[in-house]
Parts: structure tokens; C-alpha cells; sequence
């Protein structure tokens, strides 16, 4: 299943040359053209998945082996001091490129780049709000 107006898609199935650093019967993994650090790769599925939500149970399984595998192999190769998974889903999660892929993001002592947020404070009662949300 491919989408051919999909650039990944494209990317995944070899019809746009990439610095790929991995790849099987499912998956592609390539190093980022605009890295956030030194070895900033993405995990492509071959096929096409919009986003997490469509991302099937087996393959998301899948994706989180090979980022581990990967993950254990690139911090011990490029003597990262820390890693970091990325995945973003939808516009407003930063989402650019609206095919499922895992940034790998290797990360160096004082490399300038920040991952966080601005912490919220909820009060108990709006905590509860939300769980009772989200379980019922």
C-alpha cells in the first residue's frame, strides 16, 4: 500500500535516493537531511500510513524493536550521551510530512538542541477532570 504522491513513500521504496542506514522487508531508515544532531535518522515504513492512528498494531510493534535495535547500535557507534524517539501526529503536533515516521535522534552534552514543553499546573480536581475523561 503506497501513496505516490507521497515523498517517504517515495523515499521507503527506493524511487528517491536517500543516505539510508537500514532496511528490511517493511522498513527504510534514513539519516535526516536536516538532522537536529549528529545521526538524526527516521524510521520510514514502506507502507503507507498517515499517522500513528493508522499505523496497525503489528507494524507499530515492529517500529519500536527496530528503534531499540537501532538506538543500542547508533549510541554505542556515535558515543551519544543520550537518545531521543520523536513522533509527531497531526498539524498541531508538529507533523509536517503526513506519512508515520520515528525520528532517532541521538543527543551530545551541550548540543543546543531542546525537546520539552512548558509545564502546565493543573490543580487535583482538573487532574481528576481529565482522568475521569480519558477512563470512562
Amino acid at each position: 500500500m503506497r501513496d505516490d504522491n507521497c515523498i517517504f513513500c517515495k523515499i521507503a521504496n527506493g524511487d528517491i535516493p536517500s543516505k539510508e542506514i537500514y532496511e528490511d522487508e517493511e522498513f527504510k531508515v534514513i539519516l535526516d537531511l536536516g538532522p537536529a544532531t549528529k545521526g538524526h535518522a527516521l524510521i520510514l515504513p514502506k507502507n503507507h500510513y498517515r499517522d500513528l492512528y493508522e499505523l496497525p498494531d503489528e507494524a507499530a510493534t515492529k517500529v519500536m524493536l527496530l528503534a531499540k535495535k537501532l538506538a543500542s547500535g547508533m549510541t554505542q557507534k556515535l558515543n551519544c550521551d543520550g537518545f531521543n524517539l520523536v513522533q509527531n501526529n497531526g498539524e498541531a503536533a508538529g507533523q509536517t510530512v503526513f506519512h508515520f515516521h520515528l525520528h532517532l535522534i541521538p543527543r551530545y552534552e551541550d548540543d543546543g538542541q531542546t525537546l520539552g514543553w512548558k509545564a502546565m499546573k493543573p490543580s487535583g480536581e482538573e487532574l481528576d477532570e481529565v482522568r475521569k475523561i480519558i477512563v470512562e
